[in-house]
């Protein structure tokens, strides 16, 4: 390849990874994280539902491409993967390439590329690149990718999409674990929800604990559920305005895009309209008064972690000066 030839090419990733199309059209790149059973299905949705807007179901492509799920969450016995000497060069691990295999069949209906990027960096920007011409083909300004684990690969993502806003969706602790023994009851054949309420207490409060850690950082946006049902416009004129996104424009009647596979992942049956209904307290009917006692006492207070949230993006820059 010429010099020439390389410039061009580098430049034109380097516009597309710092937010500008080909065509310079500003794209946003939109991340919902959280602990699962929070409500990010419900918020995935209702952004879903913006003309701007295009997302698609999960593709837990950052937990293919850097691993080590259960040691970031501090799970018991948990040690992080042995990293091999191409892991270590920047080598991305096969499974990111199996990943963008499928996000492409997923969103071009191509079936065949080859080769695929070796390289890590070479990966996330094929990764957006991927959804950024999706995005373009449609019309929109904007992409939504919502996996909720992706929230412990905060740092990842930021260092290879430097522009990439976040949507933190937090749940009271109670019905976090509620909703995951519900689920896991209910749906028996499913591996999402295992491990027992001790294993998801633990995991709630890891999660409680980046989000903290965010809570003052410009490119970081926190929506409570309870505070969404509750009153769902100022929650999205909220939202919309940290997006950028025109929060008065017209909706579709519900989330037209698929947004899961429900016949792999029926707990999210109720969410996947984009329309709130009525806050619910299973912790309530799920658990006797020992257990939620015991709940009470293992959980990162609630209503601290929302004051820490909701004070620390009243004072960032990104949300006081737009």
């Amino acid at each position: 390849m010429s010099t020439s030839r390389k410039f061009v090419r580098w430049h034109w990733i380097g516009l597309r990874i710092a937010g500008t199309s080909v065509q310079g059209i500003s794209m946003q790149r939109i991340f919902i994280v959280g602990c699962p059973r929070s409500g990010t299905t419900l918020v995935q949705a209702m952004l879903a539902r913006h003309p701007a807007i295009l997302t698609l179901p999960e593709t837990a492509f950052f937990e293919h491409l850097c691993g080590d799920l259960r040691w970031r969450w501090g799970d018991r016995d948990a040690r992080p993967q042995r990293r091999r000497l191409r892991q270590r060069l920047g080598f991305a691990h096969k499974r990111a390439r199996k990943a963008l295999a499928t996000l492409q069949r997923r969103l071009s209906c191509e079936t065949t590329r080859s080769p695929w990027p070796l390289r890590t960096d070479h990966c996330v920007r094929c990764f957006v690149d991927l959804l950024d011409a999706r995005a373009e083909a449609e019309g929109r300004t904007a992409w939504v990718e919502k996996t909720p684990y992706h929230l412990l690969y905060i740092p990842e993502i930021q260092r290879h999409v430097p522009d990439a806003c976040f949507v933190h969706v937090i749940r009271p602790g109670e019905d976090v674990l509620a909703s995951i023994a519900d689920a896991n009851l209910r749906f028996q054949n499913n591996n999402a929800f295992g491990g027992g309420t001790v294993h998801w207490s633990r995991r709630w409060n890891r999660a409680a604990q980046i989000h903290r850690e965010y809570a003052r950082q410009p490119q970081h946006h926190f929506v409570f559920l309870d505070d969404l049902v509750n009153d769902a416009q100022q929650e999205w004129h909220r939202l919309c305005g940290f997006l950028q996104i025109d929060a008065t424009a017209e909706l579709d009647a519900s989330c037209d895009q698929q947004i899961a596979d429900l016949r792999d992942e029926p707990w999210k049956r109720q969410a996947v309209d984009g329309l709130p209904g009525q806050a619910r307290r299973k912790a309530e009917n799920m658990f006797g008064p020992q257990v939620r006692e015991w709940l009470r006492r293992q959980l990162t207070p609630y209503e601290e972690l929302r004051r820490s949230c909701k004070g620390g993006e009243q004072r960032s820059v990104r949300y006081l000066f737009r």
